[in-house]
């Protein structure tokens, strides 16, 4: 087994995906994207982590892990995105992978209909909302294949919002991709960490400090209805960087 690739190779490669996989049963465990030598750069890694104790594993046992290059001649966005799909395919659950590939919310797996209603939904304009509510985005939060529970506590933590305005809200749209996924009735709004939450072993108090967390639930079928399944992607401003966005579809909510 070579542990590393000629020049002659490195140039002909460009950006590449290689999967690490067990040489007896040839099940995959990991999956990467690099260029150069970066294929190569895991058999040396003394870090804790699931890939490392494997690789070690496969080691005792007197061999090397197999590793094999999914696709090559990739700039960096497509082999990202070929990871991402990879990943998905494989399933994170059977991978050493510590996270799910960079992008694998937009590129990765989806059902057929989701994806045709993400680029060929209904745009929401200022006077499409009809009521008080808060738009929050949460792209780096976002999975194809969240439960309604992930997505639910994706969204209802934990944000730099004004508490005295968030009171206000009557509706919360959870948004992904400039797409409504979801609507949410919170019930009331507290700061960050108050309630149990799946995540909470995922954030740290610190991060938490001056945030907030809403408890609710799944608005009525005729609010969503209204919002769920439409691009909200209009009502940001091109370039706007704050994943909360306050408007007020009733005159006394101002």
């Amino acid at each position: 087994m070579i542990h590393n690739f000629s020049t002659k190779t490195i140039e002909a490669l460009g950006y590449y995906v290689y999967v690490y996989s067990d040489p007896d049963t040839k099940r995959p465990f990991y999956v990467g994207k690099g260029k150069g030598n970066r294929a190569f750069d895991h058999l040396d890694d003394q870090s804790e982590s699931d890939k490392v104790r494997k690789i070690a594993e496969i080691k005792a046992r007197g061999k090397e892990p197999l590793i094999e290059i999914l696709v090559h001649g990739l700039n960096d966005e497509t082999a990202l995105k070929v990871e991402a799909a990879a990943i998905d395919l494989i399933g994170i659950e059977s991978l050493t992978n510590q996270q799910r590939g960079h992008g694998s919310g937009t590129y990765g797996k989806i059902e057929a209909s989701t994806l045709e209603a993400r680029y060929v939904c209904e745009k929401l304009s200022p006077e499409d909302i009809k009521h008080n509510v808060i738009l929050i985005r949460i792209n780096d939060l976002y999975r194809n294949d969240m439960t309604p529970l992930e997505l639910y506590e994706a969204t209802r933590g934990y944000w730099r919002v004004n508490p005295e305005q968030a009171e206000k809200a009557e509706y919360v749209l959870s948004i992904y991709d400039g797409m409504v996924l979801e609507v949410y009735q919170p019930m009331q709004w507290f700061p960050g960490l108050s309630t149990f939450s799946i995540r909470q072993e995922l954030v740290s108090a610190e991060r938490c400090r001056s945030r907030y967390e809403f408890v609710g639930r799944i608005a009525d079928a005729d609010i969503r209805d209204l919002y769920v399944g439409k691009s909200a992607a209009g009502l940001f401003s091109h370039g706007e960087q704050n994943p909360i966005k306050y408007i007020w579809g009733k005159a006394n909510g101002n």
